[in-house]
């Protein structure tokens, strides 16, 4: 391993990186473990290519520390981890199969310290293969798979609702237009749940077929990555890849509102304040995306009935309001009220012996 590798994971602050090399494929596995106080690490496997090793190795950083706060904001008594498998770009279906199933069975080696289910690049039908070989994935239904994204789509609808009720003063999307960046397993639904709700869209996704296939079923104007930024809207909704709010973006931004599901919206926490000092109210990404976690969390421990996940993760909704609030009476950014909370939980739970996984009472 190179110094390179050592000096992230010793400036990370973090518990533990596993990490390996497949050279059947050539590709690079971390297992990134950022904080167990509440339970086993428990977050998604992501599979992508990067630019370098040590991009990917960063990237499974910052989401596990994500997951940390994803967890205890909304209660979940789960630890923070994330898995990234950094392939490379051509990777035909076997080897792919064969990096998968090497991957499930060093699952097993870990025994339990941690658990993952679908992100970026992994299916469901991943999932039920990495379960039944090492009994570590979740969001399965008796061994069958289940996908996330409406439920993280219904997540991020119900926190849009109280982002508009806190900046506007009214919840009602008609009238309202809103820009969706990425047209994926949580894009496509939430534009579904938008058009329904009376919303104007604006579509854009590096796949223009995926965008103009939404804009077929569900109305709106394609809009190019280029002229994204350009473009005049109530809400942002970033649902692809991460860090697009950043110094470069934020001077272009032409929203009130920043609600959307991806994961480590901002490229640092100093680009909250730069939200905020442009008065543009931020959904803290880690809390408004964390609809897949709360339901699949409580399919995990037995709930079945699809109307008590939803309330569940329409909670959410609730969560963020109380979050703007406490924000605007502080004069700050909402992301340092998230941080309060999930500190809170963390500090509560983990004092208290919180090491049993699932949800708290209130969840």
């Amino acid at each position: 391993m190179t110094r390179s590798f050592l000096d992230r994971i010793e400036a990370w602050g973090g518990e533990a990186v596993v990490s390996w090399h497949d050279r059947a494929t050539g590709s690079w596995v971390f297992i990134a473990m950022h904080d167990t106080r509440l339970g086993p690490a428990t977050g998604g496997t992501r599979m992508t290519s990067y630019e370098t090793p040590v991009d990917g190795l960063v990237d499974a950083m910052r989401l596990a520390e994500g997951m940390t706060y994803k967890w205890a904001s909304v209660g979940m008594r789960f630890g923070g981890g994330k898995a990234v498998l950094a392939v490379p770009a051509e990777l035909d279906p076997e080897a792919r199969a064969g990096l998968i199933d090497r991957y499930a069975a060093r699952l097993v080696s870990l025994r339990g310290a941690f658990q993952t289910g679908v992100d970026l690049g992994t299916t469901p039908d991943d999932m039920v293969r990495i379960g039944a070989i090492s009994g570590y994935a979740v969001g399965l239904v008796d061994g069958k798979p289940g996908d996330p994204g409406p439920y993280t789509a219904l997540g991020v609808f119900a926190g849009m609702r109280a982002a508009l009720e806190h900046r506007f003063g009214d919840a009602d999307f008609a009238g309202r237009s809103v820009l969706i960046q990425g047209l994926g397993h949580v894009g496509l639904p939430l534009a579904g749940l938008l058009a329904e709700a009376g919303a104007t869209l604006h579509l854009t996704d590096v796949r223009e077929a995926a965008a103009l296939e939404a804009s077929e079923r569900f109305g709106g104007s394609v809009v190019s990555g280029a002229r994204m930024w350009d473009v005049e809207v109530d809400v942002y909704a970033p649902c692809a890849v991460g860090a697009t709010l950043n110094p470069d973006t934020i001077p272009r931004l032409k929203c009130s509102i920043v609600a959307g599901s991806a994961n480590n919206q901002l490229l640092s926490e100093a680009d909250a304040e730069a939200l905020h000092e442009r008065g543009i109210l931020y959904a803290p990404d880690y809390v408004i995306n964390a609809g897949g976690a709360v339901a699949f969390g409580h399919i995990h421990h037995g709930e079945r009935d699809p109307a008590r996940l939803r309330a569940r993760v329409e909670r959410l909704g609730s969560a963020l309001r109380e979050m703007f609030e406490e924000a605007a009476a502080a004069g700050e950014s909402p992301l340092h009220a998230a941080h309060r909370h999930a500190q809170g939980f963390l500090a509560r739970h983990a004092a208290s012996g919180g090491r049993r996984c699932g949800p708290a009472a209130s969840w």
